[in-house]
């Protein structure tokens, strides 16, 4: 009886040994298909955005021509913001800044002829939100989730809020999620005609010839939560789903 001391030939035998350098060719080519069909799948991700039913393309518009001016910012204020239609608040910008000026009217206006601080402290919320809805657009809701105010003396005029972002708003709206800014408002009474002169004259009496200063009448600090409308109809459709 004879046995057979051949060696059994493996299955991975018959393929042609591969060099290092192969073998580090074929890494690098699977790692470049892994990343182009990556590359592709958030192109596709990109592209595809939700279809906006009629009402929300509607809603977009009315957002968008509630920040174009003041014209279309009262009629809009008219219907949803019958508050701010009444104090007659209006908003004002530039390239670097962002304002808004109450007007000194008598709803606005105290017993004893000064701007009333209930006045003052619910149009930071307004100012402040008109200036962030601005800046984020229609795309987006605002709601004010802290307001800080501090009076520092009667005002006696027009007021003006100009606003400062303490964050870098631009940047947070860039990257497409929700998120948290504060802003600082410098309250301040505007000079009106009849009383500058009178104004200068007191300020010149204290401080000598320099020219008159807006008084600063308040400072205040909000906080506004920031959510994309599109996060909005993602959870109402979960909600949809899970019933």
């Amino acid at each position: 009886m004879s046995t057979d001391t051949t060696t059994p030939i493996s299955e991975s035998s018959d393929q042609t040994p591969q060099t290092p350098a192969q073998t580090e060719a074929v890494s690098l080519s699977n790692d470049a298909d892994a990343r182009t069909d990556t590359g592709n799948d958030q192109k596709t991700e990109k592209i595809k955005k939700p279809k906006l039913t009629l009402i929300e393309r509607a809603e977009a518009f009315v957002s968008n021509l509630s920040t174009r001016n003041n014209f279309w910012n009262r009629v809009c204020s008219m219907i949803w913001l019958p508050y701010a239609f009444r104090s007659g608040i209006t908003m004002q910008s530039d390239a670097s800044t962002y304002r808004a000026t109450l007007p000194f009217r008598r709803f606005n206006k105290n017993w004893y002829n000064a701007m009333a601080g209930a006045a003052l402290l619910g149009n930071s919320e307004i100012a402040g939100g008109n200036y962030v809805f601005a800046v984020c657009g229609g795309d987006y809701t605002v709601v004010c989730k802290h307001l800080e105010y501090k009076f520092l003396r009667p005002c006696h005029g027009p007021a003006e809020y100009r606003m400062t972002p303490l964050d870098d708003i631009n940047a947070l709206v860039a990257t497409g999620e929700e998120f948290n800014i504060a802003v600082r408002m410098d309250i301040v009474q505007v000079l009106v005609p009849m009383s500058e002169k009178k104004f200068k004259d007191e300020v010149e009496q204290q401080e000598g010839n320099k020219p008159a200063k807006p008084k600063r009448v308040g400072r205040c600090t909000a906080t506004f939560h920031v959510t994309p409308k599109a996060h909005h109809k993602a959870k109402k459709l979960r909600g949809s789903d899970s019933k």
